[in-house]
């Protein structure tokens, strides 16, 4: 299994026959300077998170030119089928859905989920969510989503006991390093740490130094990949 990073929350991963994107905020994403074609070759899912702006990117276009299932809360996947994307697959927090090659569970979030119309109204897109997924070929992966640290996050881990976790550290609109170091020290056995959320709009933090530094004695386990280069897991 492959993970590949972009900036902000947007994450690629493939495995088996599939190739998911993760909140394809991928145009005017400041870290990113590649193509969305380069970005998406082979899509078959994107999976969302929640409804804002930053996360759901690229969505609409991204699966009309490959035909890819959107996966997002209920709210969200018909709010993404009026904009015109055809296939789209609902669900809600607490719900699993099940794939050829691997299954993606909603989990609570603590934030907040809407986009602006372009008559400038904010439509509201359903609860947001952190995102589990098990594959066949590779460690369960957890994604957060945007969201402060909850006492619940003790039971996601019983569930699931995911091993690599993307984990929002930017501060002001989700938690900051250290309460993202306390979250993942107190509830779970990570092996692997992505931070994500940080330095891609002036009033985040601008980098993870201090995350690392409050992941203490687990810094090891926090890994800062390039840019669209695809790593294993």
């Amino acid at each position: 299994m492959k993970i590949t990073y972009f900036g902000h929350s947007a994450f690629r991963i493939d495995t088996g026959s599939s190739v998911l994107l993760i909140d394809p905020f991928l145009s005017g994403n400041p870290h990113y300077t590649g193509t969305l074609d380069e970005a998406a070759t082979g899509l078959t899912h994107i999976v969302l998170s929640h409804g804002h702006s930053d996360h759901v990117g690229d969505t609409v276009a991204l699966a009309e030119k490959h035909g890819a299932t959107v996966v997002a809360t209920f709210e969200l996947a018909m709010w993404l089928a009026k904009k015109g994307v055809a296939n789209v697959s609902p669900g809600n927090t607490g719900g699993t859905q099940k794939f050829d090659d691997f299954s993606v569970t909603l989990t609570q979030a603590f934030h907040s989920s809407g986009n602006i119309e372009e008559d400038g109204s904010v439509t509201y897109l359903g609860m947001p969510n952190g995102l589990v997924f098990h594959f066949n070929d590779g460690p369960t992966t957890f994604h957060m989503g945007d969201t402060d640290i909850f006492a619940d996050m003790a039971l996601i881990a019983e569930l699931h006991d995911p091993k690599v976790a993307m984990v929002p550290i930017g501060d002001r609109f989700t938690m900051g390093a250290a309460v993202a170091a306390l979250a993942c020290r107190r509830y779970f056995a990570f092996d692997r740490i992505l931070p994500m959320h940080y330095g891609t709009m002036p009033i985040l933090d601008p980098d993870p130094s201090k995350f690392v530094a409050a992941m203490e004695g687990d810094a090891g386990k926090v890994f800062l990949p390039d840019i669209g280069k695809p790593f294993d897991v």
